[in-house]
Order: structure tokens, then C-alpha cells, then sequence
């Protein structure tokens, strides 16, 4: 038998793209000239994507300039002072706010996904933003002329069109990145607002046939960024119920650096839809230690006891660098995290 393995999404970018980055916001670097570098970046990421044996590569996120915001980029109604998000470590992002409407995207994600697909030989999935994170940039109070309702109409509208474009232009499959959940439970409790979220996302996924739905997943994992969490401490039993109302047909699930994997996949195992392939994540992006083959077949087959294999896959915990200006992982120990994975996923499907 074989399981199937996928990375998440980000590689940490190589250093003349985060210089690059730097030089361009500072107004000393034109677009084109990011432009050549970004692509530089990306040839060279999916050639040591398909090096490692990955069957199925991502762009690596290398011309976004975070998973979150990449549809925002260029939009003129913003400021600076939206949402923020507060990690383990101390340090914080924060999301811009919306100042006016109507609300559009900016940048599609088939944007990227048509340039990897010039470059790649192997499978391109593509992953988008849920409609979830990008509601938080409506403020607290409503804006005049365009109330929250409308909002929601047109944020729809575009998060639907997000994934259609990826799945008409090619995508092996499209994982929406919904990190906000977990999140969502250290906000509030009671659970209400994740259960508002799910339904954001549903409302989205609702315009999909149950045939398109196969090909799109969620991601949770409890963020990742400059070797932090934001969430991680939230427990599971609270986030993964409500997390398989999701009308989606893969779930990838944060496990490697879960303190206690085996009770996270008792509740995956009562909750998971019976259509639904669950990846598990079987390498530790935060971790600087690189795994060993052996050590991911083993969390492979002990996710095997609660997960039919046929409905087994294997991710990494979640992407290496989620936002550009981040450097804590190298690309070297990435590309060798996910070879591991790779290797060692297939010693778990010889086995079993």
C-alpha cells in the first residue's frame, strides 16, 4: 500500500529574497527586480521540493508575503491597526484593519500557483486563506456605508472565487490554512466564536459539489512563527469536534508536537467524517532537531491504530516560515525535515 504525503505550505526563503524584501519596502528595489528574485527562489524551491521524492510540492509560499495576507497586498482601505496576534515568546503580529468598502482580494492564489506549475513535475497543491482569518480585518465598529453583513456577502464571494481559481487552474488539491481556530478557543472559551468561524468557512465550501470538495482540505495546527505558538497550550478535545464540521474532504492536523498525540487522535477517531482523509503531521517545524525516517514511521503507525490506513496521509506539523521575514528554521533543515517524511512514510505503508 501506499500513504500519501504533502507538505503544508511555506519554505523558509533563501537570504537574498529576504534582503530583497526589505530593499523593496524601503523603496530601493523596483517590483521587477523582486520579481526576478522571487522567481530565482522559486526554481530553486521546487527543485529541492521534488529532490527530497515529495510526490506532491507546493510554490513554498516564496513570492507571498505571508500565508494570511497575501490577498490584502495593494489594497488601499486599510491601516495598520487591526487584530493582533500574540505568541508564546512574547512577540506579536497584527493584521491590518479594513477602512472602507467594498471589499475585494487583491491577489488571488492562483497567481502563484500558475508560476510554480511552470517550473514544477510533480503535483502543485495550493494553499489559500480561509475566509475566517480574513473576516478579522472588519472593525469592531461598523463602517459607514458598508455594515458587516455586506462584508461578509462579498468576503464570501471572494474566498469562494480564492479556491474555484486554483482548482480551474490545475491545483493537485487546495488546503484552506484555518490557524485561527485553535486560536479562536483562547479568545473565547465558550467555543462560540470558533463555531462562527466553521460556519464562515462552511458558507464558503457550501458552493463547492461534494466532487470539488474531495480536492479541498483544512489545516489547523496551533501557528507557527520564529520557533513560536500562538495556541498550542488550547486543548484539542475543544477545537477538533467542531473542526469535522468542515465540508471538506482531507483534514491536515497538527500531532508532532502535540504533548500527547495518542488522546488527540482518539477524538480525531471518534469525529472524522467517514469520507475524510486525515493527514497527520509527523514533523516538527519549530523543532531545529531533524527527524529521523524511523522516528516518523513510528508516528505514522501509531496513528494507524486509530486511523484506517486508507484513510491516512502525512504533512509536517504546518509550513517552515509562514511570513517572509522569518529565518528561525533554515531551508537546509526544512528540505531535510521533509525528505524524513517522506522516507519515512513510506517505511510505515511497508510495514503495514
Amino acid at each position: 500500500m501506499t500513504i500519501p504525503t504533502e507538505p503544508i505550505g511555506s519554505i523558509p526563503r533563501p537570504g537574498y529574497l529576504v534582503e530583497a524584501l526589505g530593499e523593496h519596502a524601503a523603496g530601493r528595489l523596483d517590483a521587477d527586480g523582486l520579481g526576478e528574485l522571487q522567481e530565482k527562489a522559486l526554481v530553486d524551491t521546487i527543485k529541492r521540493l521534488e529532490e527530497t521524492g515529495s510526490p506532491v510540492i507546493t510554490d513554498g509560499e516564496q513570492g507571498k508575503p505571508s500565508f494570511a495576507t497575501y490577498p490584502l497586498a495593494g489594497l488601499a482601505s486599510l491601516a495598520s491597526d487591526g487584530v493582533v496576534i500574540p505568541f508564546a515568546d512574547g512577540h506579536t503580529r497584527q493584521l491590518p484593519k479594513l477602512t472602507a468598502g467594498p471589499f475585494r482580494y487583491q491577489t488571488y492564489a492562483d497567481t502563484y500557483l500558475r508560476e510554480a506549475k511552470k517550473h514544477a513535475t510533480k503535483p502543485v497543491k495550493q494553499a489559500v486563506i480561509a475566509a475566517s482569518a480574513i473576516g478579522l480585518v472588519y472593525p469592531g465598529e461598523e463602517l459607514a456605508g458598508y455594515d458587516k453583513e455586506q462584508f461578509i456577502a462579498d468576503l464570501v464571494n471572494e474566498a469562494e472565487a480564492d479556491i474555484r481559481r486554483s482548482l480551474d487552474a490545475g491545483a493537485d488539491s487546495v488546503q484552506i490554512d484555518f490557524t485561527e481556530g485553535r486560536l479562536s478557543l483562547k479568545l473565547d472559551p465558550s467555543g462560540g466564536l470558533l463555531q462562527s468561524f466553521v460556519d464562515l468557512n462552511n458558507a464558503v465550501l457550501d458552493r463547492f459539489s461534494d466532487e470539488e470538495r474531495k480536492k479541498i482540505g483544512v489545516h489547523t495546527c496551533p501557528g507557527g512563527d520564529q520557533d513560536s505558538v500562538h495556541s498550542l497550550d488550547v486543548d484539542y478535545a475543544g477545537l477538533l469536534p467542531t473542526l469535522f464540521q468542515l465540508k471538506v474532504g482531507n483534514v491536515y492536523v497538527q500531532l508532532a508536537s502535540e504533548a500527547d498525540p495518542e488522546r488527540a487522535l482518539r477524538v480525531i477517531a471518534e469525529h472524522a467524517g467517514p469520507e475524510q482523509r486525515i493527514f497527520v503531521g509527523v514533523t516538527d517545524p519549530i523543532d531545529p532537531r531533524v527527524e529521523t525516517p524511523e522516528e516518523v514511521r513510528d508516528r505514522v503507525l501509531r496513528a494507524a491504530q486509530y486511523i484506517s490506513p486508507d484513510r491516512l496521509g502525512t504533512c509536517d506539523d504546518c509550513g517552515f516560515s509562514p511570513f517572509a521575514d522569518d529565518t528561525s528554521t533554515s531551508r537546509e533543515t526544512a528540505f531535510a525535515k521533509i525528505a524524513a517524511r517522506v522516507e519515512g512514510t513510506r517505511l510505515a505503508a511497508e510495514a503495514l
